[in-house]
């Protein structure tokens, strides 16, 4: 499978800063592999990457702040529309999933969320993410990231959701343990960044890990 891009997205939301705030899901299709379906949250709408999204991605994802952690974006217009393209090619194959997270009272896509499966039939993902530095600690991180992990495990019926964190992001680091992750481990040396090796932090949720924080509490603390 060719590689996804922006494989090593993280979070870089403040976690000190996030309102979480309890979500709510309108799918448009019964099928997510012939068209995602729009998602509702508290704050934002997540909804399928359109080509039209190219020039605010560029304008968000690629500035030093928010690149510094991630895979490089591209560099252009035309590279963010080759990557959406990908992205629909990936999700219409069945391997792959990614939202654009557009705040209430805008069309302007802000940041991006995304899960590939691991393992054939999605009983292992990984995800990953970025959101313009503008919207860092305004809460939308927690009311997108509530919606893509219910989809993830509700839709697609994945069993074990995994990220990884650059252990240098301190604040992606904390704001996966606020979602409800739990560190697994360290894994040396495992993300090429500028020249550099660099270590990262293995984040898992499980789907009965997620239950039990949506049966017991109803919302993320």
């Amino acid at each position: 499978m060719e590689k996804m891009p922006f494989r090593e997205a993280q979070m870089v939301l403040d976690p000190e800063a996030m309102m979480p705030g309890a979500p709510r899901s309108s799918a448009t299709t019964s099928d997510w592999r012939k068209a995602l379906p729009v998602l509702t949250g508290s704050m934002v709408t997540l909804r399928e990457l359109r080509l039209t999204d190219a020039p605010a991605l560029l304008a968000m994802l690629s500035t030093e702040e928010v690149s510094r952690f991630i895979s490089p974006p591209p560099t252009t217009v035309e590279g963010f529309e080759r990557f959406i393209g990908w992205t629909h090619r990936e999700r219409a194959a069945g391997n792959y999933v990614c939202f654009a997270v557009v705040p209430h009272g805008t069309d302007s896509a802000i940041g991006i969320f995304q899960v590939r499966q691991l393992e054939p039939g999605f009983a292992t993902a990984e995800w990953g993410f970025a959101i313009g530095s503008a919207h860092w600690g305004s809460g939308v991180f927690v009311d997108s990231a509530r919606l893509v992990v219910d989809f993830t495990f509700q839709t697609i019926g994945t069993h074990r959701l995994e990220a990884r964190a650059a252990v240098l992001n301190g604040r992606g680091n904390a704001a996966l343990k606020k979602i409800g992750a739990t560190q697994e481990g360290i894994l040396r040396k495992s993300f090429l960044r500028n020249d550099e090796y660099l270590d990262q932090t293995l984040w898992t949720i499980l789907a009965s890990d997620w239950q039990l924080i949506r049966a017991t509490s109803g919302v993320v603390h």
